[in-house]
Parts: structure tokens; C-alpha cells; sequence
């Protein structure tokens, strides 16, 4: 397919490229300079049982495979898990959750020799893609050595459709390649279907399915001792570049007495950069990996700390979610949902367009327009333990009514599985 030959050749271009790319990512995040060999297809580590593939490309999805890949390990424990990534952070959720009960590499980039060395490596029996991951040369590839792919908890905004649709023929052809398709949402399917022409499954968001660990609960109650028990605590979880500052101008709107914001951005290489705007603005603020008590003067406390975020919400009375408050989508708001904290979100939340609008419609979430409108939500609520606890109902009923996705999912791939076998 000539569309296909020309994606292909425009990657050879950029090949000299991708070291200094790895490079510059390194400045931020040194572990970009780890284990580059893998992003070329050459591995030191070799299955010793017949193996299933999944690939989740950072955190998000790694922890949205974590009920799936308990399903297999139940199930089908003749079979060595293979995850793998595309940034440090997720390989590194990845060893957080699992250890070395799975392999872990990072996927190749998409050039015809080094996904052939990656399949080679691993023959892998069945190979499961999360989210929204389309790379044509592995899908191509996988279809022509006889590997089953299946892309499932499958998500497609009205803005990444538009931008595949200005590539349909490569998109449709590297789609319909597939195996399987299985959508988290009625709306997701409809968008993937424009460009899919076999059958596709509706399966739900595999991200309800995550369990709320103990020990995160357990570590949210220490959380709640330093911050204070009697002092009203809000959470700007996940929050990206350009948002930290107006949230420090919404902290000075806030009327609620002695209210402490506990700060966690979504990238860890970020939070020297967040530490440095805090100190810029005069800012009483302590970091969360000081593990000290928090004194009455502090207003922030920087969340400075990966794998924690149940423990967040544990242990704040409101959570704003990020990556809302400007045009970037929106961050997950089911883990709080779940935790059973109250939602306050932004306007922009094209990521997760109908949990969001799920969780709103049934009280568990708030939606604000801007910062000034954040400050304003947040003090009504923070003054209304009787609303926070109908929220908080709300989430906790609307996450239990969502679950079951891993179970379809674990039904729709092991059918290809059983197939393959």
C-alpha cells in the first residue's frame, strides 16, 4: 500500500533523529537514556513460557491493564505476561505493580526491522494494544507473521478522529488489519467505525475496574494526620504545564480559612519546575517527600511522589482534576470517583468525554469554567459536609455500576487466544 511505503520512508528520514530526540527527553527524565537498545528492537531478556503481549504507553494505561492482566495470570498461568511501554514512567508503574511476576521492555519504534526483532524475540501468541495506539508497520506485521492483535478499551476524541481522519486510507488500513476491536464507549465506537469497516465490540472503560488498594487508604489516613484533621484540604490532581499558575491565582481567591491545596502534577520530571513557581510566588509550601508534618503557615503541600494518587484523594475532602482548566483533555476522574472524594473539573475534558459527563449527571462531579469559578465551587464545598457526602455517594455508586470492562475484554482477546492455540 503505497500510503503505507510512504509513512514508512518518511521514518527512515527521521531515524538519525531519534537518538538526539532520546537525548533532549533525557535533560528532564535521565531514564530516557536507559535501555535504548529496546527502542530498536534488540533485547537481552528472553520468555521462558509461551507468552501474551500487552503494550500500555505510560502510566495511565498501565494501570488501566492491571485488572486484565490479573485476569490472564488467574486464568492462564501457562503463559509469561509481557507489558510493555513507550515512556520511563511506565515502565516504571509497571515494576511498581507487578515486580518480575511479568516481563517489561519498551515496544520498538515502528521501523519494519525492529518490530520483525521484537516479534522475533518474543513470538508472542496473542498481542493486546490499549487505548488508542495505531502504529502500521507492527500491525501490518503482525497480521503477515500470524500474530492475533487486538485493540481494546479502544478511545477516540472528535479531535483524534479529525486528525486521522486527514490520513484515512494509512488509518483504515492499519485498523481493519486488526483482530479486534473493542470500544470503551457507545460515542468511541461510533468515531472508530467511520474508519473500521469488521465488527466492533462496545466493552466499557477498563479503568473502573481497578480496585482501590489498602495500602493506598491506609497511607491516606497517615496523609490526613500531617496535613491536618480538622483543616479542610483540596487536591489539584494530574495538573499540566500553565495550569500549576492559575491554580496559585485561584489559591488566593479561596475564602475557606486555613484551606491547605495539596499540588501533585501529572509528570514527575515537572516537579523542580512547580517546586521553583511556588518559591517565584511566595508561597509557604512543603513537598510531600519531606514526609513531615504540616505546619499551620503552609499553605501548598507539592506532591512530589509517583504511585500515590489513591492516597491523594484518600485523603482530601475536594479534588480538582487536571489538565482541564486548558485545552489538553482532561485527566482521569474515575480513581477519585472510586475513592469516593468530590469532583470539581474544568471545561476541557475531550479525553474522557462520557465518564465525565457520566459522573456529572449522577452529582458525583462538579463542572467549573474557569479558575475564578474553581475558587468559588471550592469554598461552597468545603463549607458543605452534607453535599461532599451525597458526592461522595455519588462516586462511589457511579464507579460500582461502570465495572465488569475487564471481563468482557478478558472474554473478547481469549477467544483469540483459544483460536491461535
Amino acid at each position: 500500500m503505497i500510503e503505507r511505503v510512504l509513512y514508512t520512508s518518511l521514518l527512515y528520514c527521521l531515524l538519525p533523529l531519534l537518538p538526539l530526540r532520546l537525548a533532549w527527553r533525557a535533560r528532564k527524565e535521565p531514564e530516557y537514556l536507559q535501555h535504548v537498545g529496546e527502542r530498536f528492537g534488540f533485547y537481552t531478556t528472553r520468555p521462558s513460557k509461551p507468552t501474551i503481549w500487552l503494550h500500555a504507553v505510560s502510566v495511565g494505561e498501565t494501570r488501566a491493564a492491571a485488572p486484565l492482566i490479573k485476569l490472564f495470570q488467574t486464568r492462564n498461568s501457562q503463559y509469561q505476561i509481557l507489558l510493555t511501554h513507550m515512556t520511563p514512567t511506565g515502565r516504571a508503574a509497571s515494576a511498581e505493580l507487578w515486580g518480575d511476576s511479568i516481563l517489561r521492555c519498551y515496544l520498538p519504534y515502528d521501523y519494519p526491522f525492529a518490530v520483525r526483532s521484537f516479534l522475533r524475540r518474543f513470538q508472542p501468541r496473542l498481542g493486546i494494544l490499549l487505548e488508542t495506539e495505531l502504529w502500521p508497520n507492527l500491525i501490518f506485521i503482525c497480521r503477515e507473521q500470524n500474530v492475533p492483535l487486538a485493540l481494546i478499551n479502544a478511545r477516540l476524541s472528535e479531535r483524534s478522529a479529525r486528525g486521522y481522519g486527514r490520513f484515512p486510507a494509512l488509518t483504515s488500513d492499519a485498523l481493519n488489519r486488526l483482530a479486534l476491536l473493542a470500544a470503551q464507549t457507545d460515542a468511541d465506537g461510533e468515531r472508530l467505525q467511520s474508519l473500521f469497516s469488521g465488527p466492533l465490540s462496545i466493552m466499557g472503560n477498563l479503568k473502573f475496574d481497578n480496585d482501590v488498594p489498602a495500602e493506598q487508604l491506609a497511607l491516606g489516613k497517615k496523609f490526613r494526620q500531617l496535613f491536618g484533621a480538622d483543616r479542610p484540604v483540596w487536591l489539584a490532581a494530574s495538573t499540566r504545564d500553565g495550569e500549576e499558575k492559575l491554580l496559585l491565582d485561584t489559591l488566593e481567591k479561596i475564602q475557606t480559612p486555613s484551606a491547605l491545596a495539596v499540588l501533585v502534577p501529572r509528570h514527575p520530571q515537572r516537579f523542580n519546575q512547580v517546586a521553583e513557581l511556588l518559591k517565584a510566588h511566595g508561597i509557604a509550601f512543603q513537598q510531600r517527600s519531606d514526609n513531615a508534618a504540616i505546619a499551620p503557615a503552609t499553605r501548598v503541600v507539592l506532591g512530589d511522589s509517583m504511585g500515590e494518587m489513591f492516597a491523594y484523594f484518600a485523603a482530601s475532602d475536594v479534588a480538582f482534576i487536571g489538565g482541564s482548566l486548558l485545552p489538553m483533555g482532561g485527566q482521569n476522574l474515575i480513581e477519585a470517583c472510586a475513592v469516593g472524594t468530590p469532583v470539581l473539573i474544568g471545561p476541557h475534558t475531550f479525553n474522557f468525554a462520557e465518564a465525565t459527563q457520566q459522573a456529572i449527571a449522577c452529582g458525583a462531579a462538579r463542572r467549573v469554567v474557569d479558575a475564578g469559578d474553581l475558587a468559588k465551587e471550592l469554598d461552597k464545598l468545603l463549607a458543605a459536609p452534607g453535599a461532599r457526602r451525597a458526592m461522595a455517594q455519588a462516586g462511589l455508586d457511579f464507579t460500582a455500576r461502570h465495572r465488569g470492562a475487564a471481563e468482557r475484554a478478558y472474554g473478547l482477546v481469549s477467544a483469540l487466544l483459544d483460536r491461535r492455540v
